[in-house]
């Protein structure tokens, strides 16, 4: 499976390996024409500068400055490579995968998800750290 609408970016779960246990793609695939673009963790503030105390949104305002942060360079989210996912307490992963399935689709990117003690301010609950080449 991979994703046809984008010529640089192209992720597979290849037929050999077990079937992804979340949603996202065992490999991705860059052109070696491709631009690579590494951006500072997104976090759940919102355009107020606010960040909830809840997770739910805090998931939901990351989510959002991911697509906003990458149409600041003219990307897409079929231009993302790999999404770190570190978060601060256990992620409710039906809301989750409600938000990231809208924004990435039937073929996500790659993933990987930590579970940490804190992150760079004691308010934030989720940081998602974001690849992508264009």
């Amino acid at each position: 499976m991979t994703n046809s609408a984008n010529t640089i970016v192209q992720r597979y779960n290849p037929e050999s390996l077990a079937k992804p246990v979340g949603s996202y793609s065992h490999v991705t695939k860059i052109s070696r024409d491709a631009e690579m673009y590494v951006f500072s963790g997104q976090i759940g503030i919102d355009q107020n500068n606010v960040i909830p105390d809840d997770f739910n949104q805090q998931v939901t305002h990351t989510m959002d400055n991911i697509v906003h942060i990458l149409a600041s360079q003219n990307l897409t989210p079929d231009h993302v490579v790999k999404v770190n996912i570190w978060a601060t307490q256990e992620i409710d992963w039906d809301h989750f995968y409600e938000i990231w399935n809208r924004v990435f689709g039937p073929t996500p990117p790659s993933m990987t998800v930590a579970y940490i003690t804190a992150l760079g301010l004691p308010e934030l609950k989720i940081e998602l750290d974001v690849w992508a080449a264009g």
